[in-house]
């Protein structure tokens, strides 16, 4: 998640193929770093959580869900690419780029516990990411993981090491 995080903020706009790929990874990865935590680790997710403002829970709360939403539809009931509004900012950095606001998706066809969680998902992604920038959504994910992730390494058990390694 680090690695696709920071080559999204070092990523140039003048491919765009490339820099859709590179959103769509850090996406990936993002998420993917999410569930593991919520799942495996979920005292010390809840505890970094837990430590921020109301305000601020509310939205990595739906920053994080608004991730998971793009993940869910793009490729498999839209486009990547129609999350997206590509700028041409001064610095020509994929993260200057903007979310998109997307129509509500159809979930007809869905189950009533699926329309739900796809009807919640889509409107944090319009709360928390639709009109914001690409830096501003990630920074404030990769920033909440990274802490989340040492506090579930600080509170496993230490396993001894291998002969000759070190940290």
């Amino acid at each position: 998640m680090r690695d696709a995080t920071a080559r999204l903020m070092r990523a140039q706009a003048r491919d765009r193929s490339r820099a859709f790929a590179v959103i769509s990874e850090a996406v990936w990865w993002v998420t993917i770093v999410d569930g593991t935590l919520v799942r495996y680790h979920p005292d010390g997710y809840d505890a970094v959580l837990a430590a921020q403002t109301a305000e601020d829970r509310d939205v990595l709360e739906g920053t994080l869900a608004g991730l998971r939403f793009v993940r869910n539809r793009a490729g498999q009931h839209v486009d990547h690419t129609d999350f997206i509004e590509p700028e041409a900012p001064r610095d020509g950095r994929v993260a200057a780029w903007r979310w998109a606001s997307v129509p509500e998706p159809a979930l007809a066809s869905l189950p009533p516990r699926g329309q739900a969680w796809e009807a919640s998902r889509y409107r944090d992604y319009e709360a928390c990411l639709a009109g914001h920038t690409i830096e501003e959504t990630f920074g404030r994910a990769r920033v909440f993981l990274k802490r989340a992730a040492a506090c579930a390494i600080a509170a496993e058990p230490q396993a001894p090491l291998a002969p000759g390694r070190s940290c």
